[in-house]
């Protein structure tokens, strides 16, 4: 995965399929444990599927972002797992856009 420093407030991920995807999330966790002072921006454009482990680490993570006052946008998300979305409810919990540049765009309009 790529975690770039977007700008001085934001961090966007670029998510790879599993196993990758939880070893991605756990850097991103370890990450803001050390700097929290940052929205996020995850990519999951690549994914091909998500377990209740993927979904437990992204709750995990959505509540660390919150609990520290910042913000949390998940966008590309494939069909397939937009239905995992659907069904778990999850995508009335996540802020979701199309893609990364619509994602930004919301992060720097708040």
């Amino acid at each position: 995965m790529a975690i770039q420093d977007w700008s001085d407030e934001i961090i966007v991920a670029d998510l790879e399929k599993d196993p990758d995807f939880t070893d991605e999330l756990n850097t991103l966790a370890e990450r803001l444990e050390k700097d929290p002072a940052k929205d996020v921006v995850l990519n999951f454009a690549r994914v091909k599927f998500l377990n209740s482990s993927n979904i437990s680490l992204l709750l995990k993570l959505r509540k660390r972002i919150i609990d520290n006052h910042h913000n949390l946008r998940l966008c590309g998300i494939p069909v397939q797992v937009w239905g995992v979305f659907l069904l778990t409810g999850l995508d009335s919990i996540f802020d979701v856009a199309e893609d990364t540049a619509t994602a930004l765009a919301s992060l720097q309009m708040k």
